[in-house]
């Protein structure tokens, strides 16, 4: 599916977003290690925003590219792009680590 690029200010700005929620989710949780998924936050948003082909509204679409994320412990940037995406709402992402979250 064809979507609307970002421009590279629009970029820094939704990696600053994505960031802020991987805090927020490490911070809720009160455990994870920052690091990895903060130090990913530009080249994820850049795969999500602008190259990847994707479409949220419909996850199982066959055409759409995948991305596997093998470091699990920097999972959160993942979420927090997917988020922002809008695979699901922002909010959830306040779940993360909780007993019964999909996350």
């Amino acid at each position: 599916m064809a979507r609307e690029k970002l421009s590279i200010p629009q970029l820094e700005i939704k990696a600053n977003d994505v960031r802020r929620d991987v805090v927020h989710m490490l911070e809720l949780a009160k455990s994870g290690h920052p690091g990895g998924a903060l130090g990913l936050a530009d080249i994820v948003t850049a795969l999500y925003f602008n190259i990847m082909n994707i479409d949220p509204q419909n996850p199982e679409w066959p055409e759409r590219d995948i991305f596997m994320l093998s470091n699990g412990h920097t999972v959160p940037v993942q979420y927090a792009a997917m988020a922002e995406a809008g695979y699901f709402p922002v909010e959830e992402l306040s779940t993360l680590r909780k007993l019964g979250s999909r996350l």
